[in-house]
């Protein structure tokens, strides 16, 4: 299908370029989103008619993106999930989960403006861009962490997943000599009752031989 852009739309083109797309992105995406219209001569008339308004409201909305770019590039932001002992959540954190925890914190953002690739999945610092304008974009950090505590250690740069590891190894070390050390107790224990024994045993036998 043949369109003419209303607007600049990453890896398609800027405004007023006649681009070739397939049928189905143009009625569900650009059409609906009033990014584009069919590239009809009446509809390329209309926009020779109307381009130094669009021009000048794209303008107007670019120069009111890049004031909250400013504010939003670089903020970071905590999603709490469950995992397992690798770090992979139970779950995922997508798109609209995190339209919704920026929205949360004073930043008007939706879903379809969340540049994410894939769906998060496991526990971790994440860069996401936020597309707040065609031709501006934020970048932020997602802090998928299992409770507040650990999103803090992530935010300082611990990994957490490692820290438990290392706990784990430590108190099987601390069992190890806990048990190291019962089991020299036992040993020394025995030693003298066998000590204490065979003591016993001789003076026995020493009162025999007086008494014969």
């Amino acid at each position: 299908m043949q369109i003419v852009l209303l607007e600049r739309v990453e890896k398609l083109g800027q405004m007023g370029e006649v681009v070739s797309v397939k049928e189905g992105f143009a009625r569900n995406f650009l059409l609906p989103q009033k990014k584009a219209l069919r590239a009809t001569e009446e509809n390329l008339k209309y926009f020779e008619a109307q381009r130094a308004q669009l021009e000048a409201r794209n303008l107007e909305l670019r120069n009111e993106a890049q004031k909250v770019g400013e504010k939003l590039d670089g903020q970071s932001f905590v999603v709490i999930r469950q995992s397992g002992e690798t770090g992979i959540l139970y779950g995922s954190v997508n798109s609209r989960d995190i339209a919704t925890i920026v929205s949360e914190n004073g930043f008007s953002v939706d879903r379809t403006q969340v540049a994410l690739d894939r769906q998060i999945k496991n526990l971790g610092l994440h860069d996401v861009r936020i597309v707040l304008h065609p031709e501006v974009s934020a970048t932020v950090s997602i802090n998928v962490a299992r409770s507040q505590d650990e999103a803090e250690q992530q935010a300082a740069g611990i990994n957490v997943l490692a820290t438990e590891e290392e706990d784990e190894e430590l108190l099987e070390l601390e069992e190890f000599f806990e048990d190291e050390e019962a089991m020299q107790a036992a040993e020394s224990e025995l030693t003298t009752d066998e000590a204490e024994s065979g003591a016993g045993d001789h003076e026995a036998e020493t009162e025999t031989e007086n008494q014969a």
